[in-house]
């Protein structure tokens, strides 16, 4: 039959008597075997019997009396009438609230059970062990396999950063800026055991052939959270391009018309000189923080800066724009925008920047002729998330960068994978 407590044993008796030698002053003498009670042994000193009641007590192995017994060799006899009994502890009638960490002693409160942050979770649970996760804020049980809350709908919040892709900037002559990827930062909540998407957006391939748009940089995305890549860079006779941020306007062709940002996510390209001369300057790509430059007599337009992550991202400057071109060597090409844009390029061998890796920059426009006709590549997005460290779960794929800041856990995706909430 079931049964609450040590295993249970088969009990036997062994007859035994154990002599020990009084000395006027030891009270306490350690006896050859446990017993229970004083029921359980029959005691006499000297030939006169012990009054149980009052002589002695008993407490496992250890006889104690009332007076220490005179001295005499063996002279203290313990018979023993009843079978070598187990100690069992905690003893019957001795389990308290204390012993089972209740709140009040009238049965109506509660019990404690264990408590403690997911990393102090045990490390060799067994099914079916519980406790209280406090940085959930949630009871949960182990099912063998894993971890679950008892109550299945449980959120906690997410900030993240999402930048797409960068555009390249536009091919010679004329080339303009390409526009930084779109920027998008929030708080969103995740539930429990839900994995979500991480797509890291590529940035856009640079071009080489004259009179070419830049290639528009991939979306980024995170679960429901879609950044726009940015628009490619316009060109001589090939209009600015629109997405996240929108590239800016050629010198000829596309003229003054420059390409659209995404609301919520970045800005547009700035304008060109207007007219076709080797000293026009075109315009620089829009970035998540400002509006791309404007091209000017000698000079080509600054890529738009971009804008800084919060604290809990941990910080830095993403999405910026990419430079315009200029066509002629005695002039100054636009800066690329802060942010990861790349400065425009000129001829005679000054060539166009690309935007730099995982910040969704910009790439500069091919100002130059044919010694040096590539224009910037984009630089590739890049997917940020931070939660708070007693909320992490440890679960991802996709090999993102771990840190922790303060209170947080921030995980840096420049490829794409997936978080488990």
């Amino acid at each position: 039959m079931a049964f609450i407590g040590n295993t249970n044993t088969t009990q036997a008796f062994t007859p035994a008597v154990d002599f020990f030698s009084g000395n006027g002053s030891t009270t306490a003498f350690t006896l050859s075997r446990p017993v229970a009670s004083v029921a359980q042994v029959q005691v006499t000193i000297d030939n006169v019997a012990q009054n149980p009641s009052s002589a002695y007590t008993v407490s496992a192995n250890t006889i104690t009396f009332t007076s220490a017994p005179l001295s005499g060799t063996n002279n203290i006899y313990v018979y023993y009438t009843s079978p070598i009994t187990q100690v069992i502890a905690p003893g019957q009638g001795t389990v308290t609230t204390t012993s089972l960490d209740v709140y009040g002693g009238a049965g109506t409160s509660a019990m404690n059970l264990p408590a403690g942050t997911t990393a102090q979770r045990p490390s060799s649970p067994v099914a079916g062990a519980q406790r209280y996760n406090s940085g959930l804020v949630a009871m949960e049980y182990y099912n063998g396999t894993a971890w679950q809350p008892f109550v299945t709908n449980y959120t906690y919040t997410a900030t993240y950063l999402v930048v797409a892709g960068g555009a390249s900037g536009g091919g010679y002559f004329y080339g303009s800026g390409g526009g930084a990827g779109g920027l998008l930062t929030g708080t969103t909540s995740l539930s429990l055991n839900t994995s979500y998407t991480v797509t890291v957006g590529g940035g856009g391939a640079a071009v080489s052939a004259a009179s070419t748009r830049g290639n528009a940089g991939s979306n980024s995305i995170f679960s429901t959270i879609t950044s726009t890549g940015g628009g490619g860079g316009g060109a001589e006779n090939s209009s600015a391009g629109n997405g996240g941020s929108g590239g800016g306007a050629p010198t000829t062709g596309g003229g003054t018309v420059v390409g659209t940002g995404t609301s919520g996510q970045g800005n547009n390209g700035g304008t060109s000189f207007g007219y076709a001369t080797n000293d026009a300057g075109s315009g620089g790509g829009g970035g998540a923080g400002a509006v791309g430059g404007n091209g000017a007599f000698k000079v080509g337009g600054n890529g738009g800066a971009g804008s800084v992550a919060s604290a809990a991202l941990g910080g830095g400057t993403y999405a910026g724009g990419g430079g315009g071109g200029i066509q002629d060597l005695s002039t100054t090409v636009g800066s690329g925008g802060a942010g990861g844009g790349g400065a425009g390029g000129k001829r005679d061998g000054v060539a166009a920047v690309s935007g730099t890796v995982n910040t969704g920059g910009g790439g500069g426009g091919a100002g130059g002729g044919t010694s040096s006709p590539n224009s910037g590549a984009g630089g590739s997005g890049v997917v940020i998330l931070s939660v708070l460290t007693a909320n992490y779960s440890g679960t991802t794929t996709g090999s993102p960068t771990v840190t922790t800041s303060g209170l947080n856990t921030i995980l840096t995706y420049t490829s794409s994978g997936t978080y488990t909430a």
